[in-house]
């Protein structure tokens, strides 16, 4: 078990870091921020010399992979992080110097137990792309085939886990000082967070998630996932299809090839809600590096590690949420929130609903290059506080994803506008899912799913069974000592403080001194 002391200065390392970028000024400024970890953050700055336009992508990127994986995630957070670190952390680039092919191929053999040509008939020695938790080669294989290899860099769990222990030690300490810190509820993001980056470092569980989405999005024309080498992938290594294509970014030479943008824009966008509200399983990392344009205008997508999930029940009420929005039926919205429990029952419905007229009203009928999605959500977070909405971390993908989604899909068709563009489809899909014939369909399989259960409900009818309102059973979370805990730790907490004052002074010398 991780001593205190090395949290601690793990912490104070990392926040040197922030300071150096000016990272650590927001979150002493901000009046929720609780007063111990204000002090913090001075100790942590202490002796730096803070940019006066804070960089929180380059802090985390200079922290690590773990940090860059949570900047990716705390994008999606401007209630926690505020609006402007959210902007900037979206510009989070996953790139880091790459690993020796030496060490590559040692993987690839170690892993499948034999020697790299019996599998491939060339390998490039240049990756095609470097990231914080793997790397991709370009290869042929031995039946001549084009592909990409995923492959895992070394040592990365050991590093991660060692992080995100820490990520989890000081969330603990956090949601226990109460208050705003608790509403916020970081342990459960972390818990979130932990399980997403735990997900990517399977690359089968990657593996399948591309079948899985290949699957859903068969029937949807202009969408292509590659497939994937099942004899060539296994946990540490991921072989699929070579895409050729183009980036999706790549403004100028799209429209080289002719490639009608608008109709582009659009097909990126009906793609995500097929996936999102159709499917109820979306690729949750559609950054532009992610996205490739083929000669036909396919959209062809990569990188699966981190995927999103929504189940029926949640996936009507975002469904009827966006429709109410495009509509300005804001009563519906707010009744649906209620419905979902994301507000608490002591709020006035009324009042919520005028609070999203708020926000929805000056967006509707204005193209996204005027008012945007990620307006509207930095809108919905504003009032989260007043009506003391807690935050759900299941649709925090949801959120990130809209965002990268309504970004790209500006940079193709600035005239685009995402609530014209979705409304057509999410009524189509209300229509089908909650219409007459679809309501008697689910009546009559929910009641025959009812009587079959209706023995073993008899004998657990003495149980009590909460309502669980909107969101999924929270996970377990690890159990944290926390510092201050009287019943095991009183005599220490004094020493915690020590260490962290004289590691700081450590920090702050070794720096003076040139050695950090």
């Amino acid at each position: 078990m991780t001593r205190p002391s090395t949290h601690i200065l793990r912490l104070l390392r990392w926040g040197r870091t922030l300071a150096r970028h000016g990272a650590l000024r927001g979150i002493e400024q901000d009046i929720n921020t609780p007063a111990q970890v204000r002090r913090l953050c001075r100790i942590a700055r202490f002796g730096t010399v803070q940019p006066k336009v804070p960089d929180y992508a380059g802090a985390f990127q200079a922290i690590g992979p773990a940090a860059i994986k949570l900047g990716q995630a705390l994008a999606t957070r401007p209630d926690l992080v505020g609006a402007d670190a959210a902007r900037n952390l979206l510009s989070l680039q996953d790139n880091l110097p790459p690993v020796d092919f030496a060490l590559i191929r040692h993987e690839i053999e170690a892993s499948f137990g034999k020697p790299l040509e019996t599998m491939f008939a060339s390998v490039d020695e240049v990756p095609v792309g470097a990231a914080s938790i793997a790397q991709v080669h370009k290869a042929v294989t031995t039946e001549g085939r084009s592909v990409a290899i995923k492959v895992m860099r070394p040592g990365i769990r050991e590093k991660l886990a060692r992080d995100i222990d820490t990520y989890e030690w000081a969330a603990a300490h956090l949601e226990a000082l109460g208050g705003e810190a608790a509403r916020l509820r970081p342990r459960l993001v972390i818990a979130n967070f932990k399980r997403w980056t735990v997900r990517e470092l399977d690359l089968r569980r990657e593996a399948a998630s591309a079948s899985e989405l290949a699957d859903a999005m068969r029937s949807y024309e202009g969408y292509r996932v590659p497939g994937v080498d099942w004899d060539r992938t296994n946990g540490r290594v991921m072989t699929i299809d070579w895409i050729d294509g183009t980036k999706i970014s790549d403004i100028a030479a799209l429209q080289a090839q002719g490639i009608d943008l608008p109709a582009l824009a659009k097909r990126l966008v009906l793609a995500f809600l097929t996936q999102a509200i159709s499917a109820g399983f979306f690729h949750a990392d559609m950054h532009q590096g992610n996205l490739f344009v083929e000669r036909d205008g396919t959209v062809a997508a990569i990188d699966f590690g981190i995927m999103g999930r929504i189940d029926r029940r949640a996936r009507v009420w975002l469904a009827e949420i966006l429709y109410g929005l495009t509509t300005g039926n804001y009563r519906r919205v707010a009744e649906i929130h209620f419905e979902a429990q994301y507000v608490p029952s002591y709020h006035s419905v009324d009042e919520f609903a005028t609070a999203l007229r708020a926000v929805g009203e000056p967006m509707r009928g204005k193209p996204v290059s005027e008012l945007s999605v990620g307006q509207m959500l930095d809108g919905l977070f504003a009032i989260t506080r007043d009506f003391d909405m807690q935050t759900q971390p299941h649709l925090l993908l949801l959120q990130k994803t809209m965002v990268m989604v309504e970004g790209l899909a500006t940079q193709l068709d600035p005239a685009i506008n995402m609530w014209d563009t979705s409304g057509p489809f999410v009524k189509n899909w209300i229509r089908d899912e909650l219409g007459p014939e679809a309501a008697i369909a689910d009546r009559l399989r929910s009641d025959a799913e009812t009587l079959l259960r209706l023995p073993d409900l008899l004998r657990r009818i003495e149980d009590y069974f909460p309502a669980k309102g909107g969101a999924p059973e929270a996970p377990p979370l690890p159990a944290v000592e926390l510092v201050w805990d009287r019943r095991a730790a009183t005599r220490r907490w004094p020493g915690y403080v020590a260490a962290a004052l004289l590691g700081s002074g450590a920090l702050w010398a070794a720096q003076a001194l040139g050695w950090l």
